[in-house]
């Protein structure tokens, strides 16, 4: 399996801590992970996709672990997250990239695809509607408003910060272990969560990691997003989709499928939100038969 390397890579407003992979002519691949992960939670796929040809970036995003956190919520707004993401593209010299995006990373490669077409190559989304639908679930469905009931209590300053850090951060991973199938997450994988939630910033006077993760739903509640370029997707784009979802519901995958011109809807009826964990192997064996497909 191809080794894995690891780099602080400039994109832009944020240096971004970057694992990386495989030949570096392959066409290069972005793996943006989500709420409340890391680098790490790639680290079943990275090496496969690499040896399968593909050149793969998965970067720490901005605010986690140990990639730039900028202090202030304004600095996650979609715009600046979608931001980085061709900054990497830049940085790798490169026009387009294959993004591959779960959870909030999933909402970031949706927001590139609206907004810049042309840098992505394919677009692979797991378990995270069209930024559209999922705004119109939020404001239509009393059901998907009760699911979203966490990034509601987010708002509240400082709150969820604290709880998460209280009991040594057992309590967030405790979340992630019931949202998911059991053995998914095991307790040999949490020290490496600790670690990445406990990260400092530069300056001991800015937020720390979980204060910086945790920005990303304030931004959204707070500043939203400007109109993008397109509603609609017009990369080739896959949707693979867990139906056991306890944050989102399963209409958001056939309401988002809706909004690409061409795209391909995979549902796992016994899977959850964590998908690309409980079935790593099928899912680097999807993304690379779509990305090998013919145009």
């Amino acid at each position: 399996m191809s080794s894995i390397e690891f780099a602080g890579v400039n994109a832009g407003e944020a240096t971004l801590h970057v694992a990386q992979a495989g030949p570096a002519d392959g066409p290069l691949m972005l793996l943006l992970h989500g709420f409340p992960e890391f680098w790490g939670g790639w680290q079943k796929h990275i090496g496969p996709l690499a040896d399968a040809g593909f050149c793969v970036w998965a970067p720490d995003q901005r605010g986690y672990n140990r990639s730039d956190k900028p202090p202030r919520i304004r600095d996650y707004t979609l715009d600046r997250l979608a931001a980085d993401v061709i900054g990497l593209i830049d940085a790798a010299g490169r026009q387009q990239a294959i993004l591959v995006g779960h959870d909030w990373g999933g909402a970031v490669a949706w927001w590139v695809a609206q907004n810049f077409p042309e840098r992505v190559a394919r677009l692979v989304i797991i378990n995270v509607p069209h930024p559209l639908v999922m705004r119109r679930l939020l404001r239509t469905s009393p059901r998907q408003m009760l699911r979203s009931w966490y990034m509601f209590a987010i708002q509240i300053p400082g709150l969820v910060d604290w709880a998460a850090r209280r009991n040594g951060w057992r309590d967030l991973y405790r979340g992630m272990q019931s949202s998911s199938l059991p053995g998914t997450f095991g307790d040999e994988q949490f020290e490496a969560y600790r670690e990445a939630w406990s990260q400092p910033a530069a300056d001991a006077s800015q937020p720390d990691s979980i204060t910086t993760m945790l920005h990303w739903y304030r931004a959204m509640f707070r500043y939203g997003a400007a109109r993008p370029k397109h509603d609609r997707i017009e990369p080739p784009t896959l949707i693979l989709w867990g139906r056991r979802d306890k944050f989102i519901g399963p209409e958001g995958a056939e309401r988002s499928l809706a909004m690409c011109e061409r795209g391909e809807l995979a549902v796992f009826p016994d899977n959850t939100h964590w998908l690309q964990h409980e079935r790593p192997e099928e899912v680097v064996s999807r993304i690379v038969d779509f990305c090998k497909q013919a145009e």
